[in-house]
């Protein structure tokens, strides 16, 4: 059954990540994702491998956006607290889940040892979400989803936010792409954001695309409004304006 949600956020979880040893590669898949069924990223935050810190923000996170994603320290290491956290955000155990112990058992058959058990751990009381493509479960806890921090391994889960959650109705995007410096297109964008206060309206600079200087993109849930605001400003730009509208 899918669950009308209308604000999400993440919570980027790894010491490697505030570092600079490693690049987060999640977020920018997981926005477009939760963007594509209508749903709202309203915020991010990146912690350590911390317990506690971890908790604290898991439990906030929780308690203000309708879902929550974490994404990192779910493997087998020391370092590998997120379980433990969530467990902590929610007064709740960490129970060995037997179902997925039984998946590592027979996936690792005689060289199953008690690092790959660790992935079997879960907050007790949590869900374990699987679908046709995604046979590995991934952990709930209420409204927080538990997913992986190896890029490639987090993409493979995101399908399973199909058919799970939706927003209340899906987003519309239109782009426009101009020739003009962001200073010259700020008066017009005033006032189209002035008369267009339900359409939200971005400004993107470019400086090295030979194709076009900004890029403004005009977003909402309306399609009708979205149009509107849109038309709105191509209306006000000069002759031979703009380059093309997507």
């Amino acid at each position: 059954m899918t669950q009308i949600v209308h604000t999400a956020a993440a919570l980027i979880i790894g010491n490697e990540l505030l570092s600079g040893k490693v690049a987060d590669a999640n977020l920018v898949v997981l926005a477009r994702a939760l963007r594509a069924v209508g749903v709202e990223l309203r915020r991010v935050v990146m912690v350590l491998d911390h317990v506690q810190t971890i908790a604290d923000e898991v439990r906030e996170l929780a308690r203000t956006h309708d879902v929550v994603f974490t994404s990192g320290g779910v493997g087998p290491t020391h370092d590998d607290v997120t379980i433990d956290a969530v467990a902590l955000a929610f007064g709740a155990e960490v129970v060995e889940s037997e179902p997925m112990a039984a998946m590592l058992r027979a996936h690792y058959g005689a060289a199953l040892g008690e690092g790959h058990l660790r992935m079997a751990r879960v907050p007790a009381g949590a869900e374990l979400a699987t679908n046709d493509e995604v046979r590995w479960p991934t952990v709930v806890m209420r409204n927080v989803w538990v997913l992986p921090g190896i890029p490639e391994v987090f993409r493979m889960k995101l399908p399973l936010l199909r058919g799970r959650i939706a927003g209340p109705e899906p987003f519309v995007s239109r782009a426009v792409y101009t020739n003009l410096d962001e200073p010259d297109l700020k008066p017009l964008l005033d006032r189209v954001v002035a008369a267009h206060a339900d359409v939200e309206v971005g400004s993107y600079p470019t400086w090295r695309d030979a194709a076009y200087r900004t890029k403004l993109t005009f977003d909402g849930r309306d399609a009708d409004a979205v149009a509107r605001a849109c038309d709105a400003f191509v209306a006000l730009l000069p002759h031979g304006e703009p380059q093309r509208i997507e």
